[in-house]
């Protein structure tokens, strides 16, 4: 018999391909079919291969009817659910394609552990009713469901399989079919009539009998017998299930196989939130093995239900399991990427920023290459940041998600700013975004609840707890929440970590776990972002500094290294935000974060009066305010990015500083920039390096001391105060120059932007022109120099 004629169902007949697909060994055989695994070429991807027996089909309307039914199952997309990727023929014989899932049936998983106690029977049966009403919510019957076709992950999720029997409920399709297993079929499908909802309901009542009592309903070896006993006799539950079965549960599953459909629930969603009531009454809470209270299986099935959580859970579930993989590999996390056409391009051009092409030389235009360049997790958490954002930035109450979204990623960079690795800050970045997940989502789904918590917290008297709050108007805490979700996502441990609130003080020294460093790090993040969100301006640096205190010692960290961080943190921000294109008001909390922050000494008056310098100095300091300038403040604004770029990168110092000096020399004219640090041996301050007119020859005869000076430059540094002096020739202003400045450089008029740190001077950039009055500048180009002196500040605390 040749391959054209004889069953590819047949194991021994079984050739080396199937269509495009290479098969690698047989994971499982039954009456209606056999399973493969298999090897997808064009996607570079691990497949499982379901290859139909021709006499089913036969008996189910035909090859035609199948392939129907076929892609109307391959439009289901949720994480309880196997997804089927195709359906085709291969010389004359079907076979469905899915997704490859490791692990074991739920029947393997009966063997192996017994009778499962009844709260986590209940939690495997949630999630197969989330996946059953998934189905009915898009007109699909399952016709099968029974252990066998239920997979357990790694993870422990239930993941319901096989819908190649599955029919679509429109104009009486199924009728006269009679499909299902023995034991599991419903007294409606054993007499060929219309297939319903509750069909699967019977189903699912059956496996959950047998889930606690690791015994089928019923064990009939003649098929005929079976049918005639479902149709004619009421299933009933045997005596000695475990002692945390109840007779409340006894009753819902009495009631899920009832003989008559009427009487049982009307679909699994109707189930399932019974269950839930039931988990939630016996306990408040499901076992820990588990995670998910009453309440929150109730919340988790209406969010599954209302519009995007489908495809929001999936792309997370997706991009995470590729992640996790001991297969994974460049292609496969480049396949789920472009499945999904609109994060490909919001991708692509995020990573098309000055940061990453200059990283790598020229534009990115593939997945491929940004995975390659910017590095595997790299990309997962930049994926997963922008799928939240996808479903986020849509809705009526878009302010209030976009604030929750920023605020999620700002806190994801500051805990990977304080994680000196790169691998582990890639983790705490994922940490850190889903840390208050159960916020960000109870915005986007429950908005009036949201605002109900946050209205009680604007409004109290007294201080209150956000999670308490949440728990008095939600029913449970927004971690519980955030927590469950994670589980159904299938986030590793090590992140659900992450996202646990602590009620103590961190403590006295570094965990040795990285598991708790990074813990850690997600909670100094997620406080510091709240911090930047609600805090006054004001107040800002002083609690800034104490969450530093706090968290430094278990983080291995001075306060000084967190501030750095924290800098670093709204730098990536600043540019990841200006990537995605989202618009973000200046006087907004968005708005504060990624304004670039000043040291705490700078003063915000503009160019130093005479009278506000020390009263040993007799001297007057001129301001001449010019005429807006375009072109330079263009330029300026175009170095102080590039200086950015070159800071998220961390180039190294000096290049920094000479990137400065070169912004100011080609935006404003300067004759020349010179650049000068503290001399500790010295005690003044010495010039170092410079651009422009002779300024390297310049920069060495410039020494400003620390120690008490009646001169100028002394009293300039010392009072930390931005002077622009327009002419050096008036009397009074040149009798405070200093006697090496005289004889060395003497410029007309020159500008002093001193550098502060801890009260201190530690730098000075000095920059002159050639003729009297030459040097003017409007108010826009003095705050961007001031935002360039800053710079210099922010480049010197981060290569500390």
């Amino acid at each position: 018999m040749s391959n054209a004629t004889r069953p590819l169902g047949s194991v021994s007949s079984i050739p080396k391909t199937v269509g495009r697909f290479q098969l690698r060994r047989l994971l499982g055989e039954g009456a209606q079919s056999t399973v493969w695994l298999a090897h997808d070429p064009r996607l570079q991807r691990e497949v499982a291969i379901k290859l139909m027996r021709p006499a089913v089909l036969d008996s189910t309307g035909g090859v035609d009817q199948w392939l129907s039914e076929a892609r109307h199952v391959s439009q289901l997309n949720h994480p309880h659910i196997v997804p089927v990727y195709e359906a085709d023929m291969h010389e004359d014989q079907p076979y469905l394609v899915f997704e490859y899932v490791p692990g074991r049936t739920l029947s393997q998983h009966l063997i192996a552990r017994g009778a499962l106690p009844a709260h986590e029977a209940v939690a495997l049966m949630l999630g197969i009713l989330d996946a059953l009403a998934a189905a009915h919510a898009m007109g699909i019957v399952h016709r099968d469901l029974k252990p066998s076709n239920v997979l357990v992950d790694g993870t422990g999720r239930a993941r319901v399989m096989d819908f190649g029997i599955a029919v679509h409920v429109k104009d009486g399709a199924g009728a006269g079919d009679i499909v299902g297993t023995p034991g599991y079929i419903s007294p409606e499908a054993a007499q060929g009539l219309p297939p319903t909802p509750r069909m699967d309901v019977f189903s699912a009542g059956a496996v959950l009998a047998e889930l606690v009592s690791a015994r089928r309903l019923m064990v009939e070896t003649d098929a005929h017998r079976a049918l005639h006993r479902v149709v004619h006799e009421d299933m009933v539950l045997p005596d000695n299930l475990g002692a945390d079965v109840d007779d409340r549960l006894r009753a819902l599953i009495m009631r899920a196989v009832a003989r008559d459909g009427e009487v049982r629930f009307a679909d699994a969603m109707e189930l399932g939130e019974a269950l839930a009531l039931w988990a939630q009454a016996g306990t408040g809470s499901a076992p820990a093995s588990d995670g998910l209270s009453g309440t929150l299986a109730f919340l988790l099935r209406r969010l599954r239900h209302k519009t995007d959580f489908p495809a929001l859970s999936d792309s997370v579930a997706r991009i995470q399991r590729v992640v996790d993989s001991e297969n994974e590999s460049l292609a496969s996390l480049t396949t789920e990427i472009l499945k999904d056409v609109a994060l490909t391009n919001k991708l692509l051009r995020l990573v098309n920023t000055v940061h990453f092409t200059r990283a790598g030389g020229g534009s990115i235009s593939t997945v491929s290459r940004a995975v390659a360049l910017v590095g595997f997790s790299g990309i997962r958490n930049l994926a997963l940041s922008l799928v939240l954002l996808d479903h986020m930035h849509d809705k009526d109450h878009a302010g209030l998600l976009l604030d929750e979204f920023l605020g999620a990623l700002m806190a994801a960079s500051l805990a990977s700013a304080l994680m000196p690795s790169t691998q582990h800050g890639e983790e705490a970045f994922i940490g850190g975004m889903f840390h208050n997940l159960g916020r960000l989502l109870t915005a986007y789904y429950f908005p009036e609840e949201a605002q109900q918590v946050r209205n009680i917290l604007a409004t109290a008297t007294q201080p209150q707890n956000e999670e308490a709050v949440a728990v008095g108007v939600l029913g449970l805490s927004f971690e519980s929440l955030g927590l469950g979700i994670a589980k159904s996502w299938a986030l590793p441990d090590v992140l659900q970590h992450c996202m646990r609130k602590h009620a103590g003080g961190p403590p006295a020294k570094p965990p040795t776990a990285i598991e708790d460093r990074l813990h850690w790090a997600v909670l100094a993040g997620s406080e510091m972002a709240d911090l930047l969100r609600h805090t006054r301006p004001q107040q800002l640096p002083s609690r800034m500094q104490a969450v530093s205190q706090r968290y430094g010692r278990v983080l291995g960290l001075s306060s000084a290294e967190i501030q750095t961080a924290s800098v670093q943190a709204r730098l990536k921000l600043a540019q990841m935000v200006q990537a995605m294109n989202i618009s973000v008001s200046a006087d907004s909390p968005a708005g504060r974060w990624l304004a670039l922050p000043a040291p705490e000494e700078e003063s915000a008056a503009p160019l130093v009066p005479a009278d506000e310098l020390p009263r040993t100095d007799p001297m007057t300091i001129t301001q001449v305010m010019a005429a807006p300038r375009p072109q330079a403040v263009e330029m300026l604004l175009a170095g102080i990015q590039d200086i950015t770029n070159g800071m998220v990168e961390n180039v190294k110092l000096n290049e920094v500083l000479r990137m400065i000096l070169e912004t100011m020399i080609r935006a404003l004219k300067f004759q020349r920039v010179i650049f000068c640090l503290r001399d500790a041996k010295l005690d003044a301050l010495t010039g170092r390096f410079g651009l422009g007119d002779n300024a390297q020859n310049m920069a060495k005869t410039f020494k400003v001391p620390l120690t008490p000076a009646r001169d100028l430059f002394h009293a300039v540094c010392m009072k930390g105060t931005d002077t622009l002096i327009s002419d050096a020739t008036a009397a009074n202003i040149a009798r405070s120059l200093p006697a090496w400045y005289v004889k060395e450089v003497n410029a007309p008029s020159f500008l002093l932007l001193p550098l502060h740190t801890k009260g201190s001077p530690f730098a000075l950039i000095y920059a002159d022109m050639p003729t009297t009055g030459g040097l003017t500048l409007d108010e826009k180009e003095l705050s961007l120099l001031r935002t360039l002196r800053n710079q210099a500040v922010l480049a010197f605390m981060q290569s500390a």
